[in-house]
């Protein structure tokens, strides 16, 4: 095919001008940022906005400015539960303040009567090919429900400072059937059950998701349910999920059609699929040894893992220098409720193990774990042991951040995103002009 003969012939010498600049120009300033960072994907360039969530390098991700320990112990608990309901935390998330229990209840209340899925949406996602990946099922459902936009069918009719309380609307709509999608898609593409699940007014939103799942006779997947979509709720919006609702809610696309994009950067290996793959080395590392390994073994292990080229998942993070808060609130909940399963004392004994490998590596700028080193671990314990469905689990939970996001996007007024693009050779003239005398 002539397209793919001319690209060939051109590519590895564009390959060697991109390398060139990255690596012996990668610091010379471009208006105000390096060219590094230019081709580097924007890294570290602070030109988002948001008051919703902050990734601080020594403490973790900051909710409202709360930290994790902070904001499981402050936000009022499920009933017979000991950790908060969501609808709590979807309240400090669009208000900026720990409501009481009686305001995280109202926010529940307003799910529960917006949970109401159409037939459409079920019958549109039966009528997908039994291969079809869930993250596709998942976002195809989202679009589906485009037509009930409030936002949508408004837009003309507002004034600008009306938006957000369109996109408000859509956004309480959009997550109070999240879970009941989700729990559908899981239903039928591994069990082959078509039965609509049916949202109960009388329970919050983690036990219904737990209930709707159907996952488990073991005590707790409620409790980790709310635990799991608190901690995956938000994190800045600089990661592809939030930024890619942030950059289509821009161009005033509603919350559906923003959301959706949001979940299709979600479903990249990049972004989204890093807790199975920490979970798929676990379970590799358990079947080599027959069980969980000595510390001496899996030291050896880990070197043999990095020599060979490969990395060990779930270490190391492009902000945090320190360990990741989700990670820590998940190991300490498994530790608490089932301390002696396999996965969990092996995920255990990598947190002693790989950071002190890392470190004599000598390359990990931070060798401590992120949230994705036990994640799927919690989820496989309860029976959700289908990896590919662990990104629409990740789903259901961003939608409470970068809708909180999107709302305020709409009520400040922020423009469309429209960023100035250059060219290599641009970047190649402003190098060789930089390297000239004054």
């Amino acid at each position: 095919m002539i397209l793919h003969e001319k690209i060939s012939a051109q590519l590895p010498a564009w390959r060697e001008r991109i390398k060139t600049l990255a690596k012996e120009h990668g610091e010379v300033v471009v208006d105000k940022v390096t060219v590094s960072q230019v081709i580097g994907g924007m890294r570290d360039i602070k030109s988002l906005l948001t008051d919703v969530s902050f990734v601080d390098p020594a403490h973790g991700i900051l909710f409202r400015g709360m930290s994790i320990p902070e904001l499981l112990k402050a936000l009022p608990k499920a009933r017979g539960g000991k950790m908060p309901m969501v609808g709590g935390l979807y309240y400090l998330l669009m208000i900026g303040e720990v409501p009481t229990r009686e305001q995280a209840q109202a926010v529940e209340e307003e799910w529960a009567k917006r949970a109401h899925v159409p037939d459409y949406v079920f019958k549109m996602i039966k009528s997908m090919p039994k291969e079809t990946h869930p993250m596709t099922l998942f976002s195809q459902a989202v679009l589906a429900l485009q037509n009930q936009s409030v936002f949508a069918a408004k837009y003309h009719s507002m004034k600008k400072d009306e938006y957000w309380e369109a996109a408000l609307e859509d956004s309480l709509d959009l997550t109070a059937k999240l879970p009941i999608l989700a729990a559908y898609i899981y239903r039928l593409k591994y069990f082959g059950e078509s039965g609509k699940p049916k949202y109960n007014p009388r329970q919050d939103y983690g036990m219904n998701f737990s209930r709707m799942m159907k996952v488990s006779d073991k005590k707790g997947y409620a409790e980790l349910a709310r635990l799991y979509f608190i901690l995956h709720s938000d994190h800045e919006s600089g990661n592809v999920s939030a930024h890619a609702m942030h950059l289509v809610g821009s161009a005033l696309s509603d919350p559906y059609l923003s959301f959706s994009a949001a979940l299709n950067g979600l479903a990249g290996p990049l972004h989204g699929l890093a807790n199975q793959e920490c979970l798929g080395w676990l379970i590799d590392v358990k079947n080599k040894f027959g069980g969980v390994p000595t510390r001496e073994q899996l030291y050896q292990f880990s070197w043999d893992t990095l020599n060979s080229g490969r990395v060990i998942p779930g270490y190391g993070h492009a902000v945090l220098r320190v360990p990741d808060p989700r990670f820590t609130a998940q190991m300490e909940f498994a530790k608490k409720r089932f301390p002696d399963d396999e996965l969990v004392r092996l995920a255990d004994m990598v947190f002693d193990v790989v950071p002190q490998v890392l470190r004599e590596q000598g390359k990990a700028k931070n060798p401590a774990p992120n949230v994705d080193a036990i994640s799927g671990t919690l989820q496989h314990y309860y029976g959700v042991r289908e990896f590919d469905f662990y990104t629409v689990l990740f789903g259901v939970g961003r939608a409470l951040g970068v809708t909180a996001n999107y709302v305020w996007s709409r009520a400040l007024g922020m423009p469309i995103e429209r960023p100035k693009s250059l060219t290599t050779k641009m970047l190649e003239e402003i190098v060789a002009n930089a390297a000239q005398p004054a």
